[in-house]
C-alpha cells in the first residue's frame, strides 16, 4: 500500500498516520544502524497472559507471537528515535513508538527464523552494540555521582568570584539615513514628542516597528564603537545628538543604567552540570586508558618529510651602460 498522500485524496486516519510514521522511522533507523540495539538477544520472557493488566512499573503494552513489549522497551525506543518522529506528541507519539517496536520485534523474529543470528555479520555487530551500551551506562553512572549539588555550587562560587562587575545601559534608538532626518527627529523629541512612537513610525531599524527602538540592556562591548561611546556618556533620560555609524544616523535615549547583575546559580545550573559531567567522563577515560594495557597494531602514518629548501641562484647583475669615451 502506498504511503504517498498525493495518490489518495482521502484523509488518513490517526491509526494509518501513526503506522506510516512508524514505518518511516524504522526504515530510517535501520539505514542509520540505530536499531541495532533492538536486535541484541534479550533474556527470554514468559509469554504474556491473554488478559494483561496494565499496572506496575513496567507494564506489557503489546505482544508479538507471545513476546511481550513493555513500557521499558518503549522508553528505549523513544530515546533512540523519538526525535525523528515529526510533530508526534502525547498519545500519537506513544502509538507511533509502539507501532515501531512491534515492527522491530516482527522483523527480529523473522531474522531469527532465517538463522541470521548465526551469520558472520551478527557477532561483531552484537559485540559493538554491547560495548556501546555498557560504555553509556558507565558514563551515565559517572555523571550521576559527579554532578552533585555541592560540586556544582563550588564551581559556581569560584567562577562568580572571577567576574568583574560591568556597567550596562538600557537604551532606545531611532535610526535614519541622513543627519538632516536625525536633527529633525531630535527637535521633535525636545519639543515633547514620544520617543517610542517616533521610533515605530520613522526608524529604518526593522525591529523598531514592534519594539519601539528598545535595545534592552547591553554592555559597552556589545554595540558598535560609535554607538557605545555615545550611549555610555549619557545619563538616564538623556537624548544624544545624531550619532553616525555604519548603519546610518542614530538618536539614542537612555532608559536606565545599572551594574550588570551576576547570573543566579539556578540560571546556570544546567550548564555547570554539563561541564562537571564532561570533565568527570574525560577524567575517567584518561584514567582507564593509563591503567589499561593497549596494543595498537595499526601503524601511524609517517608525516611527509619537509621539502629541502631551494637554493636561490645568484643573479648576475648587469653593469650599467658606461658612457662612451669621447675621442
Amino acid at each position: 500500500m502506498s504511503t504517498d498522500s498525493k495518490e489518495s485524496p482521502q484523509p488518513a486516519t490517526g491509526a494509518s498516520m501513526s503506522r506510516n510514521t512508524a514505518l518511516g522511522a524504522i526504515v530510517a533507523a535501520l539505514i542509520a544502524g540505530a536499531a541495532i540495539g533492538y536486535f541484541v538477544p534479550k533474556t527470554p520472557r514468559a509469554a504474556a497472559p491473554a488478559a494483561v493488566v496494565q499496572t506496575g512499573a513496567d507494564p506489557v503494552l503489546a505482544t508479538v507471537n507471545g513476546e511481550a513489549i513493555r513500557q521499558s522497551d518503549l522508553d528505549l525506543a523513544d530515546a533512540d528515535i523519538g526525535q525523528s518522529l515529526p510533530g508526534a506528541t502525547g498519545d500519537a507519539k506513544r502509538e507511533a513508538l509502539l507501532s515501531y517496536m512491534i515492527d522491530v520485534t516482527i522483523l527480529a523474529q523473522a531474522a531469527s527464523q532465517k538463522k541470521l543470528d548465526g551469520t558472520a555479520d551478527y557477532a561483531p555487530r552484537i559485540n559493538y552494540a554491547r560495548n556501546k551500551v555498557l560504555m553509556e551506562l558507565l558514563l551515565n553512572d559517572v555523571t550521576k555521582t559527579s554532578a552533585t549539588e555541592a560540586e556544582m555550587k563550588k564551581i559556581y562560587d569560584a567562577e562568580i568570584a572571577k567576574l568583574t562587575p560591568e556597567d550596562e545601559v538600557r537604551a532606545r534608538h531611532i535610526l535614519v539615513k541622513t543627519v538632516e532626518e536625525a536633527n529633525d527627529i531630535l527637535a521633535k523629541l525636545k519639543a515633547g514628542a514620544d520617543f517610542e512612537k517616533l521610533a515605530r513610525e520613522l526608524s529604518i531599524d526593522p525591529s523598531a516597528k514592534t519594539n519601539g527602538g528598545d535595545l534592552e540592556y547591553f554592555t559597552k562591548g556589545q554595540m558598535v564603537a560609535e554607538f557605545s561611546e555615545a550611549a555610555f556618556k549619557l545619563k538616564k533620560g538623556e537624548l544624544s545628538e545624531p550619532v553616525k555609524s555604519q548603519f546610518g544616523f542614530h538618536i539614542i535615549k537612555i532608559e536606565d543604567r545599572r551594574t550588570k547583575p551576576l547570573p543566579k546559580f539556578e540560571e546556570v545550573k544546567e550548564q555547570i552540570s554539563a561541564f562537571v559531567s564532561r570533565r568527570a567522563q574525560a577524567d575517567l577515560v584518561l584514567k582507564l586508558r593509563n591503567e589499561a594495557k593497549i596494543e595498537n597494531f595499526v601503524k601511524k602514518p609517517t608525516p611527509p618529510a619537509a621539502p629541502a629548501p631551494e637554493m636561490k641562484k645568484e643573479e648576475k647583475k648587469e653593469e650599467p651602460n658606461k658612457p662612451e669615451e669621447k675621442k
